[in-house]
C-alpha cells in the first residue's frame, strides 16, 4: 500500500499544473478521436452526441441563483426550477467535449457562454447536496480552461473557488452535525476536490485529501456498512455516500495522488470494503427492503409524497448501484462483467469516456 503522506501527494501532483485531471487529458481526446473513427459501435454513439451538440448551439443558458433541490419533495416549485436550469450542466459539457473533438470554435464559444452566465449568477451557499449537481459544469472547463479569454477564464475560476470556499466554511461543516459526517460531507469533498483539481488549488487539493481520510475513518465501518446505511437502512443512501467518493478517489489517483479505494483507515474500513459488502445485493445472493428502519423524516415525508422507490419495504433494485459498480471498475476490472450483466450488456457514450479513462489507469 502506498504511504500516505500528504506532502508527498502534494508534490506529486503539481506537475499536472492545469492538466485535465477531471475530464479527459489530452492524450485521452486523442484516443477518442481514434475510437470514433475506427470503431463502429463507438461512431454510432458519437454521431447521437454530436446531434445533441449541434442543437445545443441555439440555445441559451439558464442560469438560476441559488441551486435547490436538497430537503425538497418532488413537485415542489424551486426542485422543479433547478430540475430545468440543471439542463445547461450537460449542454456545456457536450460543447466543451465537442469543441476538442473537432476543435470547431463555434462550441468553445458556446460553452463560455453558458459557463459565464452561471459564473455570473449563480451563487454557491455551502450546500454539497445542492452543489454535486454541478459535476458536468467543472468537468466542461476542464476541458476547455486553457482556450477560455483571460476574462472569461478570471469570472469562471473566480465563481467556482467561491463554490469551494462556501463548503470548506459551510455551516454544515461543523463539528456536531449529522451534515458533517454523513452523504453530505462525501459530496462537499468530491465538489471541492473537482474544483481544486481543475483550477490546480493546492489549498482545496490538500484540504479534499485530509478530510477524506477522516470521511473514510468516520463514515465507512470495517464491516463494509456505512453511517448513511445505518441511519436510512436503504441501500440507495449507501450508494450515494459511495459515488462521490469513488469519483474523487479517481481524480486523485489520475493525479498520482494515494490510491484511496484500498485505503484502509486507523479502524479499518475502506472504499473498497464498502463497495464489496454491496456485491451480493447487487448479484442477487443478498435482498434488501428499503427504509423500513430509516431515522430520517425526509425519507417517511418522500414516501407520502409518493415518490417511487421511498416507500418502506420497497425491494433495492441492482440497477439503482450502476453508478458504483461504473466507478470501481477503474479500480477492480472483476466487477466489469456485474456492470455489463446489470446493464443487460448495453453501453452509451458516457460509459466510452469512462472506457478511455480507465484504460489509462
Amino acid at each position: 500500500m502506498r504511504k500516505f503522506v500528504v506532502t508527498i501527494a502534494i508534490a506529486t501532483l503539481s506537475f499536472s499544473s492545469f492538466a485535465q485531471i477531471v475530464s479527459l487529458s489530452h492524450d485521452e481526446i486523442k484516443k477518442l478521436k481514434t475510437q470514433i473513427k475506427n470503431d463502429g459501435q463507438t461512431k454510432k454513439l458519437y454521431q447521437g452526441f454530436e446531434k445533441s451538440a449541434l442543437n445545443y448551439l441555439n440555445e441559451s443558458p439558464s442560469p438560476i441563483d441559488t441551486i435547490r433541490t436538497e430537503g425538497l419533495l418532488k413537485g415542489n416549485p424551486k426542485k422543479e426550477k433547478t430540475r430545468l436550469a440543471l439542463a445547461d450542466m450537460n449542454k456545456m459539457f457536450a460543447m466543451a467535449l465537442q469543441y476538442r473533438i473537432t476543435d470547431d470554435r463555434k462550441y468553445l464559444n458556446k460553452c463560455a457562454e453558458f459557463l459565464g452566465a452561471w459564473a455570473k449568477i449563480n451563487k454557491p451557499n455551502g450546500d454539497p447536496i445542492d452543489d454535486t449537481n454541478l459535476d458536468k459544469s467543472i468537468e466542461a472547463y476542464d476541458l476547455v480552461k486553457n482556450d477560455l479569454s483571460s476574462a472569461d477564464k478570471k469570472r469562471v475560476d473566480r465563481w467556482l473557488s467561491e463554490t469551494a470556499r462556501a463548503e470548506i466554511n459551510s455551516k454544515r461543516m461543523k463539528a456536531g452535525r449529522a451534515t458533517a459526517i454523513n452523504n453530505w460531507n462525501a459530496h462537499r469533498l468530491k465538489v471541492v476536490g473537482e474544483i481544486g483539481y481543475t483550477l490546480n488549488n493546492q489549498e482545496f487539493i490538500k484540504w479534499t485529501i485530509d478530510n477524506l481520510k477522516s470521511h473514510i475513518n468516520i463514515n465507512l465501518y470495517p464491516d463494509g456498512t456505512s453511517l448513511d446505511f445505518k441511519e436510512r437502512d436503504a441501500m440507495h443512501y449507501h450508494i450515494y455516500d459511495l459515488e462521490p467518493m469513488l469519483k474523487l478517489a479517481i481524480m486523485i489517483d489520475r493525479a498520482k495522488g494515494p490510491n484511496f479505494y484500498t485505503y484502509q483507515s486507523p479502524k479499518g474500513s475502506s472504499i473498497k470494503k464498502s463497495v464489496e459488502w454491496l456485491i451480493p445485493y447487487i448479484n442477487g445472493e443478498k435482498q434488501h427492503e428499503e427504509y423500513v428502519n430509516t431515522t430520517v423524516k425526509f425519507d417517511r415525508d418522500r414516501a407520502k409524497n409518493n415518490e417511487p422507490g421511498f416507500a418502506p419495504g420497497s425491494m433495492f433494485k441492482p440497477d439503482l448501484a450502476l453508478p458504483v459498480l461504473k466507478l470501481s471498475v477503474y479500480f477492480d476490472g472483476k466487477h466489469a462483467d456485474l456492470l455489463k450483466e446489470v446493464n443487460n450488456n448495453a453501453i452509451n457514450w458516457q460509459m466510452v469516456l469512462d472506457e478511455i479513462q480507465r484504460r489509462n489507469n
